[in-house]
């Protein structure tokens, strides 16, 4: 007899964590698509684009900036310019995130197309042996399905009841920052903070159009460099 009960269980337990780490994430995620469903509608699109774009898409900021550009009927070109700049980061966040803690070529598939900046901050700040691949999915389904609930819910009800409600666009940004003080928290390096800071600032000076590519090439050359001193690589 073939006892299915071991599985089950770690499916319920990795879905419990995942639901513990990042519960609130999934909770800022939907009220930010919220936020995107609204903006939707108030461009004057159909409220089934929101959803569609969440899911098939789900890349956070890229889809504020193209329904601006879909609204003003801007040339596929520079759509697609736009979306490369911007999710270029990911490239980054291939380096470093735990894909190899993933099971199944369809696992790994998906985590690939799921992986975002909360999931890479989320996952990259734990000890990479303690995840197990029903955590990572189920943390990174848990954000799909919030984002794209989300954008639902405010396509279909949230215009009119969020119509005229300003700073949703903000929920973005406190999400951001909180994730930010979570890691420093979990890893306190104060020279990686000051690199980081260093970066970003040099990018809003030096190409604020493109400051998020600018600053992760300079932030990684930055990790680069100080990886290659010995005295810091020891510490």
């Amino acid at each position: 007899m073939t006892v299915v009960g071991p599985p089950r269980s770690r499916r319920t337990s990795d879905l419990r964590t995942a639901a513990h780490d990042s519960g609130v994430i999934w909770l800022g995620m939907f009220a930010l698509g919220v936020g995107f469903g609204v903006l939707v509608v108030d461009h004057g699109l159909p409220w089934w684009l929101a959803p569609i774009i969440s899911g098939t898409m789900f890349a956070g900021s890229v889809e504020f900036i193209m329904i601006g550009m879909l609204a003003a009927a801007a040339p596929v070109t520079a759509v697609a310019l736009t979306t490369f700049l911007i999710n270029s980061r990911h490239l980054f966040y291939g380096l470093s995130f735990p894909l190899h803690r993933v099971r199944g070529r369809l696992g790994k598939a998906y985590s690939i197309f799921a992986l975002c900046d909360e999931a890479y901050a989320l996952m990259t700040s734990k000890d990479p042996k303690t995840l197990t691949s029903g955590r990572i999915l189920f943390t990174q389904a848990g954000q799909h399905l919030s984002w794209a609930g989300g954008s639902l819910a405010g396509a279909v009800i949230g215009h009119s009841l969020l119509g005229d409600v300003q700073g949703l666009g903000f929920v973005l940004t406190a999400l951001f920052v909180a994730l930010a003080v979570d890691a420093y928290r979990t890893r306190p390096d104060k020279t990686t903070l000051a690199l980081a800071a260093g970066a970003a600032v040099l990018a809003f000076v030096v190409a604020p159009g493109s400051m998020l590519l600018v600053a992760m090439s300079v932030f990684t050359v930055c990790l680069v460099v100080r990886h290659r001193i010995p005295g810091a690589r020891r510490a």
